[in-house]
């Protein structure tokens, strides 16, 4: 029963991959290793480090490391605050005049991003079924940085200055859980609304956790991510597939 369970939901991920690769803009890999502590009945604090790709899975995009800490408000409800540090790989800029002809050129460059959440997070139970709601708002913070970039008209490199950013959003996620008779493995399925006074992304996500032992579990997802026009981050929609590993000390 339990390799059953677990073949099916692989296979349901792949055919879900594979199908959504054909209709979208972009996709990518993202890897993750985590780790959490629980200090007493209430308060456990954890850390994560993260990498993505994207280009078809050609180019780094993203590396980080976040830490986070949540509290037990009760049996069903936790609230929690963590900080990320992201180095992101920007992609490059080109501008071109009304006649199409490029005039300057500014190449990907490595920044660092600064980013605070505060979570409120609830659950509950129905048979097999567990329904979480998680409400999350985000910061983030991107410091003014130069880089160079190439004038075409007078066929030389400048200094640009990429000025700072900061951006509020609202993350809303509602997400569900099975609970396999006899399987160590868990199947789930989310979407996550991210709002800064409109809506700006929507990800779909279904993945499966696997329980390797008490203390140590292994995760793959497929992420589908649409992007609205008025989003700044110079993202498309995209696909992203992703493996996970957590422990517990």
């Amino acid at each position: 029963m339990r390799n059953n369970s677990i073949v099916l939901v692989v296979v349901f991920l792949f055919l879900i991959t594979g199908k959504a690769f054909a209709q979208t803009n972009d996709s990518g890999l993202q890897l993750s290793v985590g780790a959490s502590h629980k200090l007493d009945n209430k308060f456990t604090v954890s850390a994560e480090a993260e990498m993505r790709t994207r280009n078809d899975f050609r180019t780094m995009d993203r590396w980080s490391l976040g830490f986070d800490a949540a509290y037990k408000l009760c049996k069903r409800a936790k609230l929690s605050a963590g900080y990320s540090l992201l180095y992101d790989n920007n992609i490059e800029k080109i501008s071109a005049n009304q006649s199409g002809e490029i005039t300057k050129w500014r190449p990907s460059y490595w920044g660092l991003r600064h980013r605070f959440n505060l979570s409120l997070s609830g659950n509950v139970d129905w048979n097999r079924f567990s329904f979480s709601l998680r409400e999350r708002w985000q910061y983030t913070y991107r410091p003014e940085k130069t880089v160079p970039r190439y004038d075409f008209d007078e066929d030389q490199w400048k200094d640009k200055t990429v000025k700072s950013t900061n951006k509020n959003v609202l993350r809303s996620r509602l997400q569900v859980e099975y609970n396999i008779p006899k399987s160590k493995v868990d199947p789930y399925a989310s979407v996550e609304l991210f709002n800064a006074w409109s809506l700006q992304k929507v990800r779909y996500v279904i993945g499966a956790d696997w329980k390797l032992s008490k203390k140590h579990t292994l995760g793959a997802f497929y992420r589908y991510q649409t992007v609205n026009e008025d989003d700044d981050d110079n993202e498309c929609n995209t696909n992203i597939v992703g493996v996970e590993y957590k422990f517990k000390f």
